[in-house]
């Protein structure tokens, strides 16, 4: 069996510093859930805080385009031009319908977490001021990597969805153990980061393939 494709993608891993601060972030909240016996609607609400965190570095990204493409891409069903005036009107929509959902989603986790018991707000707050950390790295380690490309902004705008559902859906499914034992609950949060670094490394694999694929038209 041919393993040289493996070994490629592991080395990439550990090479990617952006990945290894994502685990470590992730880390520590699995130990502060895990030695505090958290109830998973604690995990929801910092899983929800590191989802907007997401979304605001997505806007700095949009925002920061120097070059991009509208193919296939429509605002109010019509075509649009790669200018200055539509990278700005695709951010303020990003960032109002992003932030829309998530505010619903608050108002539901508002609603369970009343009866959830105890709130740790303390170890709320430093999880998620964490993962801001983290994806402020990540976005400063990974954005001389977006200029050498042309992205197609609607792919930019509409990717933050596509990496957070699967993390919400195992939230989701984590539901189910809540007040459960704490080996489910370790399963869940191995799970989540399972998803959640899965589509960090897909979302910057599409951006290094689209430059190699733009390198090799030039040349």
């Amino acid at each position: 069996m041919d393993t040289t494709g493996t070994i490629g993608l592991t080395g990439k891993l550990y090479s990617d510093r952006s990945v290894t601060a994502l685990l470590l972030s992730n880390l520590l909240t699995i130990m502060l859930a895990v030695f505090q016996q958290w109830d998973v609607h604690v995990l929801m609400w910092i899983y929800c805080g590191q989802s907007i965190v997401i979304g605001y570095f997505n806007v700095h990204r949009i925002l920061d385009l120097k070059e991009f493409s509208t193919k296939n891409f429509r605002m109010n069903n019509r075509p649009v031009d790669p200018t200055p005036e539509t990278q700005r009107k695709v951010a303020g929509f990003f960032a109002l319908h992003y932030g829309f959902f998530h505010v619903a989603y608050m108002v539901f986790l508002a609603s369970e977490t009343e009866t959830a018991g105890p709130f740790p707000l303390v170890s709320v707050v430093v999880c998620i001021l964490v993962f801001y950390i983290n994806h402020r790295f990540s976005y400063r380690y990974n954005q001389p990597r977006e200029q050498e490309r042309v992205p197609n902004i609607g792919s930019i705008m509409f990717f933050p969805y596509v990496r957070i559902i699967p993390m919400h859906l195992m939230i989701v499914a984590g539901g189910s153990i809540s007040g459960g034992s704490q080996g489910a609950l370790l399963a869940f949060l191995l799970l989540k980061t399972a998803a959640d670094v899965a589509m960090h490394v897909i979302e910057h694999a599409m951006a290094r393939g689209a430059v190699k694929r733009a390198q090799k038209r030039i040349s």
